[in-house]
């Protein structure tokens, strides 16, 4: 097949990029919401938590979230269905461009290194580019949806009553008290966050993906991995990837809701510039709120992790196929 020219190769990634985010955020909005409630929550998440007098002390209310199914039960009263979806607009709008941008740059950047825009040969390639190309396209993705990032967040976690009925009045009140620099709050945490969780899940992937290979030449002469052995190196990767730099997650978090009013029932808020920077951020939480304090959310995050990284590369294999189908 000939090879398609940039353009083309760049309209391609684009769009399968944005159609397989947009598909996969929808699909998984109720975990993400909940993995936010429990992120912005100072009080413990957990009942264990509650049972240490330390921390129960040091929160000062009682917790509103403690647990999944708990969650998914308030939320559901309080809120109704729709609850699940809060903040899904600015989340598409946020997650469409930076899949999209990923999804090109990643290309790019393999085609600048194999010297062919063909996807078979990029797979001869060095880890280690795998691992530079995915972190600069991460980055260069967050960098041009962030504004967005941060609006989901705030309208994801405000619960009832609404603060901010739309996306326009919570954009409007942040430039107004933070000025247009608030709309990039908590942005180092995040590319700091980006940078080992593309390495941890490259590395992690390649190298169960050898143990895998290892184990099949053993036990038989095929030693091709089957479908279900490569998701679940995927999943395993993910999951390692997603352990190790869910604090930074966190710590975004804090920074994005910095000042925001929310009901009481749901617990203290954090205070406009209540952290220095993001390891002043940390030591706060882990002194108040211990270590669980910085795997906030981590259940509902590693439960998304893996039907949203299915859809989306499935998507986007599929909405790549077709597309280049019809402009061929």
């Amino acid at each position: 097949m000939e090879e398609p020219s940039q353009l083309k190769r760049a309209m391609i990634d684009s769009w399968a990029g944005a159609i397989s985010g947009g598909i996969s955020r929808t699909v998984t909005s109720p975990l993400d919401v909940i993995k936010i409630r429990f992120q912005v929550q100072l009080e413990p998440t957990s009942s264990w938590a509650l049972l240490r007098k330390d921390l129960a002390a040091a929160a000062g209310a009682p917790s509103k979230y403690t647990g999944m199914l708990q969650a998914s039960k308030d939320i559901l009263r309080e809120e109704g269905v729709q609850g699940f979806w809060r903040g899904n607009v600015p989340a598409l709008l946020m997650v469409m461009p930076y899949t999209a941008i990923q999804f090109t740059v990643l290309h790019r950047l393999k085609t600048l290194a194999s010297g062919s825009s063909k996807t078979e040969s990029h797979i001869g390639l060095s880890p280690y580019l795998s691992y530079v190309s995915g972190a600069l396209a991460g980055c260069a993705a967050t960098v041009g949806s962030y504004p967005f990032d941060l609006l989901r967040t705030i309208l994801a976690s405000q619960g009832e009553p609404k603060v901010y009925p739309t996306m326009r009045s919570a954009f409007v009140d942040i430039v107004h008290t933070r000025g247009f620099q608030g709309m990039y709050a908590g942005l180092s945490p995040t590319l700091v966050e980006i940078i080992p969780y593309a390495g941890l899940q490259f590395g992690t992937y390649d190298t169960f993906k050898r143990w895998a290979m290892a184990w099949n030449s053993k036990t038989s002469a095929e030693g091709n991995l089957s479908s279900f052995q490569l998701f679940m190196c995927g999943l395993a990767a993910g999951t390692c990837a997603k352990l190790v730099c869910h604090p930074l997650d966190v710590v975004k978090k804090r920074f994005q809701i910095e000042g925001l009013q929310r009901h009481p029932r749901y617990g203290a808020r954090v205070e406009r510039h209540a952290y220095r920077n993001m390891l002043d951020a940390m030591q706060r939480i882990l002194r108040l709120e211990g270590w669980a304090g910085l795997y906030k959310g981590i259940i509902p995050s590693t439960v998304k992790a893996a039907p949203a990284g299915a859809v989306t590369f499935v998507a986007y294999e599929l909405t790549s196929d077709w597309l280049e189908s019809i402009w061929s």
